[in-house]
């Protein structure tokens, strides 16, 4: 991390665990576990979870983001959430991309782009999710294929905008399967997207950027992973669910 550039930032995925009273008892349980962070700190929970959340987090450093939101303001889209909606409620990010939502939902580089512009819109910060799949590393393509996310994503986000963009590298063979690239792995491809940021935007612009490691980072592998130059911070999975690991993440993300 480079904290002089940027701030670290540690973001949990709760993914589809935890009921709302579930969320209160497990935010409480972190609070006083994280208060004295410098790094950011984000809970990204279900959306039947985002007022607990919200209320839970009142008057702590803890922020709240959502897991994903659609691209229309409103409409005839049946069980979606939109920006604005989440915005109202106070959300502050919103993960977009993620790379379950490709493989289950039928997310697309095309959809990304439309959930990134209407996140900013409206008004709310990304986590923008990008990363190869196993084949694609075995095919020596890594970098080839987070180029081309990193750059339709990022399609007609202006300089100012990309300030409330997080970029999270997460490589889909290392995301749930207790397998974790090296941290010098790591740091390559965030290195190999700061590069593609930089060539968009400019090197200062691309220096602002924190870029985040997601592939099962936890309590044991997150002080050689963020020691990276290039790794300011994570997107947590199933670490973020324990309240003790995910603190030890962020006191790693500290030091």
């Amino acid at each position: 991390m480079n904290r002089a550039l940027r701030k670290a930032v540690i973001a949990g995925n709760w993914k589809m665990n935890k009921t709302p009273s579930e969320t209160t008892a497990l935010i409480n349980e972190i609070k006083p576990l994280v208060a004295s962070a410098s790094c950011g700190v984000v809970v990204c929970v279900p959306y039947v979870d985002l007022q607990n959340a919200l209320e839970a987090t009142k008057g702590s450093n803890i922020e709240v983001g959502a897991e994903n939101c659609h691209w229309k303001e409103n409409g005839a889209y049946t069980g979606e959430i939109s920006a604005v909606m989440l915005k109202e409620m106070g959300v502050k990010y919103v993960i977009i991309g993620h790379s379950e939502r490709r493989q289950y939902f039928g997310e697309t580089d095309v959809t990304v782009n439309m959930r990134v512009r209407a996140a900013l819109d409206a008004g709310l910060t990304v986590i923008l999710c990008v990363g190869e799949l196993l084949e694609e590393r075995e095919q020596g393509i890594t970098f080839e294929v987070v180029s081309k996310q990193t750059k339709i994503a990022l399609s007609g986000v202006s300089e100012e905008e990309l300030k409330r963009i997080i970029v999270a590298y997460e490589p889909v063979w290392a995301i749930g399967t207790g397998r974790t690239a090296t941290a010098e792995q790591a740091n390559e491809v965030n290195a190999a997207i700061r590069s593609v940021i930089a060539g968009l935007y400019g090197a200062e612009a691309a220096d602002g950027v924190t870029i985040q490691y997601g592939g099962s980072m936890n309590d044991q592998n997150a002080d050689e992973l963020l020691s990276q130059p290039d790794v300011d911070g994570g997107l947590i999975g199933g670490a973020s669910l324990v309240a003790s690991k995910f603190a030890a993440i962020v006191k790693a993300a500290d030091r």
